[in-house]
């Protein structure tokens, strides 16, 4: 349970000091419980109150890493139920699940493909994350030579499938220093499973039918601990260290189990206080028709999975998974934001005419991209709007005539050119006139209100 302002000054020293930039600690107490500030910014914290502090401040969900060195996938973390309300933290991974029983260059064929692929979008570069290799042979041997070549293709985290635990366990082996989720652990073999995970540095997952087959093996591999209280309390009762990298995997037979599940476990943690709940959650979607599994996962990543994967990832699929991922774990309160600065589009020179838009990312990619379509070379000017859209920076006195002048000259290009015209968003027709007393000199030309019309207004006004 997150602590009070009150309860957090009795930890505090009190001596009201103004090093970490508040009057009083009672203040500094107040902004921590807000989480507008971190412990780290007062010099005389005690041990005793970076230990319980410390505690308080971790996520009601665990951030569990999947992966080592560049390429990692961080679950969990999350603190709220909608992303409206804060943020989501740690976007779902997305996964391509193969198994031994493939032929040896149709699993080469899939990983290289998958490898290789990568979407970009608003500025951003949009990519799969994860391999789960199952043994579905019965060969062990086959099954190992296949995990090998995986590896040695895929350098990005691995996971390993099946319910037999003397193959994860020869698999956490095989892939010490690589740091792979084992999927996944049942009720008959979570001990040893746990102990494998523990020693080798791999995460696991825990597979149950039901809540309350769920809740015992979280106990029994965490040994109740909570990520609170004292260190006593974070060791088994066997003297054994808790084992807290899981994921929560709860099989289910239908779609609507599975949102209703994820609903539970994610307001349980958030809401009830449920620490038992608090771990990412695993889904493995294989309806057996391509579209059912992709309309599956999206319904995953909007609602809750950290890990989601898939018996196929073809790019239509990938597209609009890897988008809707996008649009969800994009922090609300910061907008995608390119540069605010003049982008020549195309091979624009002396002559050629001045767009303007927005620092909006997907706005600004938009409309470059529309202006390049239409075939001319331009400047695009691109002020300072925090991330705003057009008609939401006007609105907010962010977009208009008198900044969008001053931005031009703070930029030089009307030393650069000798055109003088400038084209601005059809929807904000009426800032014209305080540009052209902004820009004197300058022709104020009011543009399309879509970007997919710029084409045919780019070969009406300037052809």
């Amino acid at each position: 349970m997150a602590l009070t302002g009150l309860q957090i000054q009795k930890l505090l020293p009190k001596t009201n000091c103004k090093e970490c930039g508040c009057n009083t600690c009672l203040a500094f107490a107040m902004k921590l419980a807000a989480k507008k500030a971190a412990l780290s910014e007062c010099p005389y914290a005690s041990d005793e109150a970076k230990a319980i502090l410390g505690a308080a401040a971790e996520p009601p969900i665990r951030t569990v890493t999947v992966g080592e060195g560049e390429h990692v996938l961080k679950a969990g973390g999350e603190t709220v139920l909608f992303r409206h309300e804060k943020t989501f933290v740690n976007q779902t991974g997305l996964g391509l699940a193969v198994d031994d029983t493939l032929e040896d260059a149709e699993i080469e064929r899939r990983i290289v493909a998958l490898r290789e692929y990568r979407l970009e979008r608003a500025g951003q570069t949009l990519r799969p994350d994860l391999v789960s290799v199952a043994f579905r042979s019965g060969t062990p041997a086959r099954f190992f030579a296949v995990l090998e070549r995986v590896a040695a293709l895929w350098p990005r985290p691995l996971a390993v499938r099946t319910d037999d635990a003397k193959i994860l366990c020869a698999a956490a082996e095989k892939l010490r220093g690589r740091r792979p989720l084992l999927a996944s652990a049942t009720a008959a073999t979570v001990d040893e499973l746990s102990k494998v995970a523990q020693a080798t540095g791999a995460v696991l997952a825990l597979a149950a039918g039901d809540f309350n087959e769920l809740v015992v093996m979280v106990n029994r591999v965490t040994g109740g601990a909570t990520g609170g209280g004292t260190a006593q309390e974070q060791w088994h009762t066997n003297g054994e260290a808790a084992f807290r990298d899981i994921f929560l995997e709860l099989r289910a037979d239908s779609l609507c189990e599975h949102y209703q599940n994820n609903a539970i476990i994610r307001r349980g943690a958030l809401k009830a206080g449920l620490k038992v709940l608090g771990y990412p959650i695993l889904r493995y979607v294989d309806t057996g028709d391509p579209l059912d599994d992709a309309i599956e996962a999206g319904i995953a990543i909007a609602k809750y999975t950290s890990l989601v994967v898939l018996p196929a990832l073809e790019p239509a699929d990938l597209v609009s998974l890897l988008t809707l991922r996008q649009n969800i774990f994009t922090d609300p309160q910061k907008p995608i934001q390119v540069e605010p600065k003049v982008y020549p589009i195309g091979e624009p020179d002396e002559k050629s005419p001045v767009f303007v838009t927005t620092n909006f990312s997907l706005t600004y990619f938009i409309v470059s991209g529309e202006i390049e379509n239409a075939g001319i070379s331009a400047w695009l000017v691109v002020p300072e709007c925090e991330g705003l859209s057009v008609l939401t920076a006007w609105a907010a006195g962010k977009f208009g005539g008198a900044k969008i002048g001053a931005f031009v000259k703070e930029t030089g290009i009307e030393q650069r050119i000798t055109c003088r015209k400038i084209v601005i968003p059809g929807y904000v027709s009426q800032i014209s006139g305080e540009l052209e007393e902004a820009l004197p000199g300058w022709e104020v030309i009011v543009g399309p209100q879509e970007a997919g019309d710029i084409e045919s207004f780019v070969k009406n006004v300037f052809r």
